[in-house]
């Protein structure tokens, strides 16, 4: 079962625990500070009003003080398992979405629906040129990489680990974790560091994910290697890791890390709210060694509306 068929199963299953969510503030910044938006989890398409729901999203993003943007992953619906035909078609559609409507500097990461025809059921052979993370490649650029922002470094990762059966699990390979711990050795001592990543290292979420999602033939809740990355981390200035995936807003501290999930764009799928987080995004607020985080709804109605009860 892919993911978009668990959160539809998940509809209406019981759950032992809630995310939290809160609603976004406007918050003043010191002179060396600066915000950005952390969207994550478009899944567009032209069904649903998914695309206008994109836009408006990005428009209201546009109107904002915030320096940049970073998309968390998962930019389309879907091409895991589509046609070639179909997933090309959505990633033209969010990228002119994008050109339209988000008039900030946008920084990508990989998601697993942004990776072409993994599943059996795509009809696309492994042999192709531009089949799996080589179709967001040929759009975005690198799977991780880092950038530098007003005195702090951004590492961005690719935990998506395409398995031999056909389908992906949270990991960070060997030859990324060997790139992560020589690039942050490199910095400057002292230096501020924001880590992204589409699945997540640290979450709640299976405490109180719906049953239906532990179904899986692999690990998609978080990441399976987490402690390697993390072992990496704890030997530098790491202020906060940013994640998606997950489609909830939550935050987590784990020895002065902030682990920080954003909401969808899309909700539960461009159906109405997940687990109590409606359709949105984050503002990152970062002043000194403070980040802070505010969820941002933008106003999307449902047009068939089944939302996932907390």
């Amino acid at each position: 079962m892919d993911r978009r068929t668990l959160l539809k199963a998940a509809i209406g299953a019981p759950l032992v625990a809630s995310a939290a969510t809160a609603a976004a503030v406007d918050r003043p910044l010191d002179r060396d500070g600066f915000s950005f938006a952390f969207i994550s989890d478009c899944h567009i398409r032209p069904e649903l009003n998914a695309d206008k729901g994109c836009a408006a999203c990005f428009e209201q993003i546009s109107a904002s003080d915030h320096d940049f943007v970073i998309n968390g992953g998962d930019h389309i619906e879907d091409a895991l398992e589509a046609s070639r035909a179909r997933a090309t078609m959505l990633m033209d559609l969010y990228q002119r979405t994008e050109r339209r409507h988000l008039r900030k500097p946008v920084h990508h990461v990989l998601g697993n629906h942004d990776c072409l025809g993994v599943f059996a059921k795509s009809g696309i052979d492994p042999s192709a040129p531009d089949y799996g993370k080589q179709f967001y490649m040929d759009r975005f650029g690198p799977r991780y990489y880092a950038f530098d922002h007003k005195g702090v470094h951004f590492v961005v990762l690719d935990s998506v680990g395409l398995t031999d059966d056909r389908n992906y699990e949270g990991r960070v390979d060997a030859a990324q974790l060997a790139w992560l711990k020589a690039d942050l050795a490199a910095q400057p001592k002292g230096v501020r560091i924001i880590v992204v990543t589409h699945i997540p290292l640290i979450t709640a979420m299976q405490c109180y994910e719906p049953e239906s999602w532990l179904n899986t033939p692999h690990n998609w809740t978080f990441v399976a290697n987490g402690r390697d990355v993390l072992r990496i981390l704890r030997e530098h200035d790491v202020l906060a890791v940013l994640q998606g995936h997950s489609h909830v807003f939550e935050q987590i501290e784990l020895n002065g890390i902030r682990f920080i999930s954003t909401g969808a764009v899309a909700g539960a799928d461009w159906r109405g709210s997940f687990l109590g987080t409606p359709e949105g995004y984050s503002e990152i607020f970062i002043s000194g060694r403070s980040v802070e985080a505010r969820y941002r709804t933008y106003g999307f109605a449902a047009v068939d509306r089944e939302d996932v009860p907390i």
